[in-house]
């Protein structure tokens, strides 16, 4: 039996007790639904911010130029067929630490444009893109700020053409049981083969 490749980006800081609780468990229930997990955590790797050359869609299609961990992690997201974004949400959004990963991911996309749900979009590069997972985690649960999470992971879905997504965010103190269940549900509702 083949297993699923499955990519977690951890953009939480380091000694931030509750994401790595939520770290443990989302490993632990992929795996046990048969997922080989590779986890990338920002905060232990070099990655430079974008300066937006642009070289990775003309020069080195696909490829940053400028040389650090940053090329690793758009390999392994392409390669995938789930990537999960783990991170603390910051009025609704991605960590600093996440957000300068996925600034460095552009070039997994064409510059080249097309129409999507009437919307213009970058082509795909790439034949296939991998299923993708929000998991945010904040003290508590702020609807509004849910939201905003949700519709950035679809937003960021769109753009990177993946096949199915999903989105929520859960509590730092929400118990490991619990916690498993709304992941289960939530691998569920991103349409991911199981």
């Amino acid at each position: 039996m083949e297993q699923h490749s499955a990519v977690v980006l951890d953009g939480s800081e380091a000694g931030d007790v509750g994401a790595a609780q939520v770290r443990r468990v989302l490993e632990d229930e992929l795996r046990n639904q048969g997922w080989r997990v590779d986890v990338y955590a920002p905060r232990e790797l070099e990655i430079a911010p974008c300066v937006g050359c642009f070289n990775c869609w003309v020069k080195t299609p696909g490829r940053c130029e400028n040389e650090d961990d940053s090329q690793a992690i758009a390999a392994a997201m392409i390669s995938s067929e789930l990537t999960v974004f783990l991170t603390p949400v910051t009025f609704g959004g991605y960590s600093s630490l996440l957000k300068r990963a996925l600034d460095r991911v552009i070039c997994l996309v064409s510059p080249f444009f097309t129409r999507i749900h009437g919307e213009v979009h970058h082509q795909r590069r790439y034949p296939s893109s991998p299923y993708l997972l929000g998991v945010g985690v904040a003290d508590e649960v702020d609807s509004s700020a849910a939201g905003i999470f949700s519709t950035l992971l679809e937003r960021n879905a769109i753009n990177l053409h993946a096949p199915g997504h999903a989105a929520a965010v859960v509590r730092r103190a929400t118990a490991a049981d619990a916690m498993r269940v709304a992941l289960q549900h939530l691998l569920t509702a991103s349409g991911v083969p199981s």
